[in-house]
């Protein structure tokens, strides 16, 4: 609906600007209106190519288990339900098929039932991955933004551009101020300020989940 509003808006805007071009000329005749030129367009940056993106990461050792302590995003879930996130818990293993690719795992509980979804992430550059969606567009970019592999990583996710911004663990240890104020200053730095900032439960994550409750998201959802 904004898309025709602003269509109308432009083609009121263009009869309005060939009106006010039309002047009297000399005997009466009517000027023809000069063609505009049209400013160049801007190119149009994609915020996932300007994101900090670590060096030469190892997928070999980022592989594991990771525990969500914080994310930063304008998801419209959240900011209704940040409240009430639970506990998440994220397992990276390497393709028996390709060294490209990797599997993964998210546990989580929903209404107090623990839930297993698994997804395939593709490596396209060293701390580049790409999960496939539906369709091209629908594709989610993710960016190993920070790590030191033994302790935490940053990570970011990029869809539709809009970006969400997560701050991992490999326990459930809180991690030290030091490196939450920095989570925050990153994230603030994609304009998700404290109001977008959700943090995650540190206990009571899931272990095993019954087959009933796996979704299986290979190769989208």
């Amino acid at each position: 609906m904004a898309g025709v509003w602003r269509f109308m808006l432009a083609v009121v805007v263009l009869m309005c600007v060939c009106l006010w071009a039309s002047t009297e000329a000399v005997g009466g005749a009517v000027s023809r209106p000069r063609p505009q030129r049209r400013p160049p367009k801007k190119t149009k940056v994609d915020p996932i190519d300007v994101t900090p993106s670590a060096q030469n990461i190892d997928i070999q050792r980022m592989t594991g288990v990771w525990y969500l302590l914080n994310t930063a995003s304008k998801c419209s879930y959240l900011i209704n339900h940040g409240t009430s996130v639970e506990p998440t818990v994220m397992n990276l293993t390497r393709s028996l098929d390709s060294d490209q690719i990797l599997s993964v795992s998210t546990k989580t509980r929903h209404n107090h039932q623990c839930w297993e979804i698994l997804q395939v992430y593709h490596k396209s550059t060293s701390s580049r991955l790409t999960l496939k969606g539906a369709r091209p567009e629908l594709n989610t970019e993710i960016v190993i933004g920070e790590t030191d592999y033994d302790s935490y990583a940053i990570m970011y996710y990029h869809k539709l551009d809009k970006i969400t911004m997560k701050l991992y663990s490999r326990t459930v240890d809180d991690l030290s101020e030091q490196m939450l104020s920095k989570f925050e200053q990153l994230a603030a730095k994609q304009n998700l300020g404290l109001a977008f900032l959700f943090p995650f439960p540190t206990y009571s994550h899931c272990d095993v989940v019954d087959r009933d409750h796996v979704i299986n998201c290979v190769p989208t959802c």
